[in-house]
């Protein structure tokens, strides 16, 4: 099986670009982030002719998530309030940034985390917030068959520093602050590993590079795409790679699709 994650930048704007890699690259099960469509105005049929199903989760110019899969998902869920409680969530589902559904008994959990604007800010503590119940969903899912998870997607959150081009000053800087990493290692203490380290372990492979400063020709990026695995199917995983091609495109996502291969 083979799952992909990528977070388009507009679904819309990016619908070519998607179709191309799809037909080079047959992945079993694609996971959009930034869809920023509502769902009545996704552009369904392209992909259905590919013979993906597709399941959607999206609001208008803003976040929105989707998952396109060869095979039907079953136990499919979108939000926090799949599995959680209404008044624990609150109102971090008004933002449409969580999707799951599963299949050959792998369940996938396709996120876009928020970004955090500044270290500090409302949108930082929002953040600090969201991953939090993240945690209390992924523990809840954990509980449930199949137990077998692949955590995929826009995490917005360089782990370590040598998932960043430039790590100096990073306590200040969003998306690597030490809050940032604690909230996000406290969510892997579930039980959850790192499939791209387990085939590459040095530094100057990223996923993500600002559109300004010439980020990419200057491979000033950063790796915040991730996919994570429970133990039974990290052991499982024979390759994971970040694909830089589409980001070689006129107007592309600033995101690279990461694909594992279990």
């Amino acid at each position: 099986m083979k799952i992909a994650t990528w977070n388009v930048n507009s679904i819309r704007t990016r619908q070519e670009q998607v179709v191309d890699w799809l037909q080079t690259n047959k992945v079993d099960v694609l996971c959009l982030q930034e869809t920023k469509v509502v769902d009545p105005d996704f552009p369904r049929s392209p992909f259905e002719d590919l013979g993906y199903h597709l399941y959607i989760y999206g609001q208008k110019a803003y976040n929105g998530v989707a998952i396109f899969s060869l095979k039907p998902l079953e136990q499919v869920g979108t939000g926090f309030t799949a599995v959680l409680k209404e008044d624990e969530v609150g109102e971090l589902d008004e933002q449409k940034r969580v999707i799951t559904g599963a299949v050959d008994g792998v369940r996938i959990v396709n996120l876009y985390v928020p970004n955090g604007a500044s270290v500090g800010s409302d949108k930082y503590e929002y953040k600090l917030r969201w991953l939090k119940i993240l945690r209390e969903y992924l523990r809840s899912l954990l509980e449930k068959p199949p137990q077998a998870l692949c955590v995929c997607g826009d995490f917005n959150i360089a782990l370590e520093n040598r998932d960043i081009y430039n790590p100096k000053g990073r306590e200040k800087h969003i998306m690597a602050s030490p809050a940032e990493r604690q909230a996000l290692q406290e969510v892997l203490a579930l039980g959850l590993a790192d499939a791209f380290r387990k085939f590459t372990t040095e530094e100057g492979h990223f996923s993500w590079w600002d559109y300004r400063h010439d980020g990419f020709n200057r491979n000033r990026g950063w790796r915040i795409d991730h996919l994570y695995l429970t133990p039974n199917l990290y052991e499982q995983a024979t390759s994971c790679a970040i694909d830089i091609s589409p980001r070689k495109l006129t107007k592309p996502s600033d995101h690279a699709p990461v694909i594992v291969e279990l």
